[in-house]
């Protein structure tokens, strides 16, 4: 029989965990606790915004365009400013980047500057927002290069293996935080009773039989021989194995989570129906190599397709990349796919 002390005892709030994986490095400053203690605070105020949209009038768009040439919704912007301001005075950041700005966010002059670059993707399928689609927050998290003074884009340019951290928000019918420090990726759900994330699932694991495969197959037309012949493999067409079912939101963090729990594999390959786009759509620093890096500590992988998302040297804020993500061996036999048939 449990009881309530019991119960009691086996809640583990965020700030806990957070302290505790902490205490497990005797050279940690508490600085990157307190960075990870932010973006989860951010996470509970852009919550409570998304869940009230309706009510206070910030659905739609603001009538201005992003960087991306998409247009900006209100909780973007929302979201946007949300996460600089817990982030811009703290004297943990040298730099900062956001998916809605052309250029690094410096921190203001009045403030000094720290050892930790922030990158982020403040408000992931928003153009979703409308429909009451989950959406998420994407972040990750390096030492800066520079020595001191401001950061700068060389700060930001960083590939995948050099995280520090790494995570993402998503709201729905729950709001739950992934994150990972490179010590396994864990799960925190929030209870709106409490105002708390608790840890709801530690050490995530993707399942070894996967469940689903996630693409958007409207562009099927527009893909390379490869990526049509990977598509007809996942489906059974080989007769071989059975075919997986397809479940695609249109919201990378939502599908990326339900892929990271069920088993199997996302992927937004490049394609030729935008010839400005020839190198996909997604974006490396704010949404790739972030979920990459949350993917191979949860015993996944993602690949460009021919090489792991986590080797690709970015070289500018914006740049763009095919992703395919989730269970191993269903990536690298995308890798395959297109090494044969391109």
């Amino acid at each position: 029989m449990t009881t309530d002390s019991d119960a009691i005892g086996q809640i583990t709030t965020i700030e806990r965990f957070i302290l505790e994986q902490q205490s497990s490095h005797p050279e940690a400053t508490g600085v990157l606790t307190n960075l990870l203690y932010d973006l989860a605070l951010a996470g509970k105020i852009i919550a409570s915004r998304i869940t009230r949209a309706g009510l206070v009038e910030i659905l739609g768009s603001t009538g201005e365009e992003n960087v991306q040439g998409e247009e900006v919704q209100k909780l973007d912007q929302f979201a946007d400013r949300t996460i600089y301001r817990l982030n811009d005075h703290t004297g943990r950041l040298a730099v900062m980047a956001s998916e809605e700005h052309a250029d690094v966010i410096p921190i203001p002059d009045r403030f000094s500057t720290g050892k930790y670059v922030l990158l982020f993707d403040p408000l992931d399928g928003s153009s979703n927002i409308d429909y009451n689609v989950s959406v998420g927050t994407v972040f990750s998290i390096y030492h800066r290069k520079t020595q001191d003074g401001p950061g700068t884009l060389e700060d930001c340019l960083q590939v995948g293996r050099d995280l520090v951290a790494a995570g993402y928000i998503v709201y729905g019918s729950s709001t739950m935080l992934v994150y990972s420090t490179g010590h396994g990726a864990h799960g925190f759900t929030l209870d709106p009773s409490v105002g708390e994330f608790l840890l709801s699932h530690p050490n995530i694991r993707i399942p070894e039989t996967p469940l689903y495969y996630s693409a958007n197959q409207g562009y099927q037309q527009y893909w390379s021989e490869g990526v049509r012949r990977y598509t007809g493999w996942l489906q059974g067409h080989d007769g071989l194995r059975k075919g997986l079912s397809l479940r695609y939101v249109g919201s990378l963090v939502a599908d990326f989570h339900r892929n990271l729990l069920s088993g199997g594999v996302f992927y937004y390959p490049a394609d030729t129906k935008d010839p400005e786009q020839p190198h996909g759509k997604l974006r490396l620093l704010y949404e790739a190599i972030p979920l990459a890096f949350v993917a191979e500590q949860a015993g996944g992988y993602a690949s460009d397709g021919r090489q792991a998302i986590l080797d690709v040297q970015p070289t500018s804020l914006h740049q763009r990349s095919p992703l395919f993500v989730g269970n191993r061996d269903l990536v690298e036999k995308a890798e395959s796919f297109i090494r044969e048939h391109g």
